[in-house]
């Protein structure tokens, strides 16, 4: 693709270079080619850049090129962005490879054009694909399932029968999606257990991408939703009811239970865990290993924005630091009290 088709699709102003440039791909300054594309967002990273053998670099707009004799310039004011997507833009399209003889092929399945499904693969009956979308080996998609387009499902992933993907959908080798919720009545005579039903729908939005072997459970009665944009990690479980906004970050290891809500925006930290019917509203940042208990509401009003809460139950992270300086102040005073230093370490 040209320099200058690139910019005319991401914005941003060729600042010094021949628009006519082709460029093939992106890279890092110390493997770059001719035709390979850098960014820079510090005056280190720009003297690497341009003692590379790349063809174009991205700067921001405030950052001065000096000599770039040889070199194409590309400014703009998120050089980091611009990069990210120049590569989607110029990732070859894997050719389309047809079904496979080894996969499985169920009955009304509709597959679009230029579909590719791996062998070992199994596509349920009445389950519909849309066009250029990937299905990799080993991956289970289930009776009924309706997958849109341009998505790419990897090895060993499994979609429960009626999950509904939108477009340009990715989901990581073993992520199951649409599974029973973990959901029980118990016998307050017997203490036996009895699942309640789990019958309910997934909807996965528009550019989701689920990370390797995350979970997302279908709804009980009702749905359970994945938002437009939204990322979710590897390792990270999403339980039945649940509606997460759109772009919302979860990091690994994060688990929300049933019927929580997540704002747009969120930033959901590794190890988080969420109890059951809360609602973590737009914007809000939680840190890593927070906990917020069952049925709380955890948003920002009152709170600067970018506030991050931290700890168990969640709660700004200057409060936690103040506490924590508390409690390392009365920890102190008792090992120094009138007794003499560590006299507390004689008491019984």
């Amino acid at each position: 693709m040209k320099l200058q088709e690139l910019v005319a699709k991401l914005g941003g102003r060729i600042a010094h270079g021949d628009a006519e440039l082709g460029v093939e791909g992106v890279a890092s300054a110390v493997d770059a080619g001719v035709k390979d594309l850098v960014f820079a967002e510090t005056e280190a990273a720009l003297a690497e850049a341009l003692t590379s053998n790349a063809g174009a670099v991205v700067l921001p707009e405030n950052l001065a090129a000096g000599d770039v004799e040889g070199k194409c310039v590309v400014t703009t004011r998120q050089p980091r962005l611009w990069f990210a997507q120049a590569a989607r833009l110029l990732r070859k399209a894997s050719a389309g490879r047809g079904v496979h003889s080894a996969a499985t092929i169920g009955e009304d399945v509709e597959l679009g054009a230029e579909v590719s499904i791996a062998a070992g693969a199994v596509i349920e009956a009445g389950a519909m694909i849309g066009e250029r979308t990937q299905i990799e080996a080993g991956a289970v998609i289930g009776k009924g399932v309706r997958i849109g387009a341009e998505c790419h499902i990897y090895p060993r992933a499994v979609l429960y029968p009626g999950v509904t993907l939108g477009q340009r959908v990715v989901i990581h080798a073993g992520a199951v999606l649409g599974a029973d919720g973990f959901g029980y009545v118990r016998d307050s005579a017997t203490g036996a257990y009895t699942q309640f039903p789990q019958q309910g729908t997934l909807v996965i939005e528009d550019d989701v991408e689920i990370g390797a072997n995350s979970t997302v459970d279908r709804g009980a009665l009702k749905e359970t939703r994945i938002r437009r944009g939204t990322k979710i990690d590897n390792l990270v479980h999403v339980g039945h009811n649940c509606d997460i906004g759109e772009d919302v970050i979860l990091v690994a290891l994060t688990g929300i239970s049933g019927s929580s809500t997540v704002g747009n925006g969120a930033v959901i930290a590794g190890q988080v865990g969420i109890g059951d019917h809360v609602h973590v509203g737009p914007g809000v940042i939680l840190g890593g290993q927070a906990g917020v208990f069952n049925g709380k509401t955890l948003t920002n009003e009152g709170h600067k924005p970018g506030t991050v809460f931290f700890g168990t139950p969640a709660r700004p992270l200057k409060q936690v630091l103040r506490e924590q300086a508390v409690v390392a102040r009365l920890a102190k005073d008792r090992g120094h009290g009138p007794r003499g230093k560590n006299a507390s370490d004689k008491e019984p």
